[in-house]
């Protein structure tokens, strides 16, 4: 077991989690679990392989930025539940 109880509870205080006994057992197994997995990533010849940010090129994604209409007042107040012909009519919340 890579990881135990002890290291488990700690990050739980610290996350203000309270794990009864059987929670903190299974979390510890579950984590050892998932630290077993990751650790066979260590077995993999990475030596040629470059670093990378993203599993695939990734180009810029934004569009150019133009002007267009916006709704007009009446376009925008159509479908609101509440209106008062200029705005949106809300709850007061204070």
């Amino acid at each position: 077991m890579k990881i135990t109880n002890n290291e488990v509870e700690h990050v739980a205080h610290l996350a203000k989690l309270n794990l009864t006994g059987e929670e903190l057992s299974r979390m510890t197994g579950q984590l050892d679990s998932i630290l077993s997995y990751v650790a066979k990533l260590d077995e993999l010849d990475t030596t040629n392989v470059l670093p990378t940010t993203h599993a695939f090129s990734i180009h810029n994604a934004f569009r150019d930025d133009e002007t267009q209409d916006s709704l007009s007042r009446d376009d925008a107040l159509l479908n609101a539940p509440q209106e008062n012909g200029e705005s949106f009519v809300v709850p007061k919340i204070i």
